[in-house]
């Protein structure tokens, strides 16, 4: 273990506006922990942020906003790297993992439109803008008859999409409008019944290597340990469906009590097949539930879905 102490910490990100936000409030909180660190930001642009024009399933998912730096935290060149957790892949590389998993914001999608109309009174035929198959599946099971377009970029380029009227509608995640004090643009967040989220969808994660002790130390007291579990069981249920981040696939994990609920999703393209599954279990169970809730979806129809996303891909 490398538990050498250091007067300086280089944290690694993207450059979007919502991704430095993150990166700038981890590191406002170390400084304020250890006012003797010299915490600095290092911005690496990634895979996903250089591929605009085109949808993420077909380059190849979630993997994209995070190897660059994932490479740099294996080379050293930076300490620890702060990652929306929606975007991390299921399985890590060799020698990284998860040290910290701050409280969880808002989970929930959030539809913005131009008019202030929800989900249900947009006119017939309404384009609608996301970059994720997963909000796609959903929106046209709720609504068949909307007109779904890619919508790639960071927030503040989406919104200007529709606020120059290329969209009737666009969907966001909530937790990023909301850390960028952006809660005013939001129409409605979509009710879980109708979009389960992402996997993640609304936690941060912080990466570090396994062997750096003196950091996972540092960020140990940003950790959250009821986000921790529920993010736990979300992400077992990943692992075991072997789903990227451009599968339709969702899940979101509450706690009550000692409790743990998991509900998990997946969905055809289309919206037209739609199979959900929820259980019930102790939160020491985290992991193992989110793998059941995997097996119960694949039990009721999941598996030929998947097959045919996959194949397609």
């Amino acid at each position: 273990m490398v538990n050498q102490a250091r007067s300086t910490l280089v944290i690694g990100t993207r450059g979007s506006q919502l991704a430095l936000w993150q990166a700038e409030w981890v590191q406002a909180q170390l400084k304020q922990m250890a006012p003797h660190l010299s915490v600095e930001l290092k911005r690496i642009q990634t895979s996903g942020d250089k591929i605009q024009d085109v949808p993420l399933a077909k380059v190849g998912g979630k993997g994209l906003f995070v190897k660059e730096i994932e490479e740099a935290l294996l080379r050293k060149e930076i300490d620890l790297a702060v990652h929306s957790m929606k975007d991390l892949p299921a399985d890590l590389p060799k020698g990284l993992c998860i040290i910290c998993i701050p409280e969880r914001e808002d989970p929930r999608d959030a539809l913005l439109t131009r008019d202030g109309k929800n989900l249900d009174a947009l006119p017939q035929g309404a384009r609608v803008g996301t970059s994720s198959l997963r909000r796609q599946s959903q929106l046209l099971h709720a609504r068949p008859d909307l007109q779904i377009e890619m919508l790639r970029g960071n927030v503040d380029t989406r919104l200007r999409k529709l606020q120059e009227n290329q969209f009737d509608a666009i969907v966001l995640a909530a937790s990023g409008l909301r850390r960028l004090g952006w809660d005013a643009h939001i129409t409605e967040c979509l009710p879980l019944s109708v979009s389960l989220p992402a996997i993640g969808q609304g936690a941060l994660g912080i990466e570090g290597r396994e062997d750096d002790s003196f950091v996972r130390d540092l960020v140990a007291k940003l950790e959250h340990q009821p986000t921790r579990v529920t993010v736990t069981a979300e992400r077992a249920l990943l692992r075991r469906l072997e789903g990227g981040c451009q599968v339709p696939i969702a899940g979101h994990a509450v706690l009550q009590g000692d409790g743990i609920t998991l509900e998990g999703l997946v969905a055809s393209l289309d919206g037209k097949r739609y199979v959900r599954y929820a259980l019930d279990g102790a939160m020491s169970d985290a992991e193992s539930i989110g793998i059941k809730v995997a097996e119960g979806l694949l039990d009721r129809g999941a598996q030929p879905i998947l097959q045919e996303i996959y194949g397609a891909a």
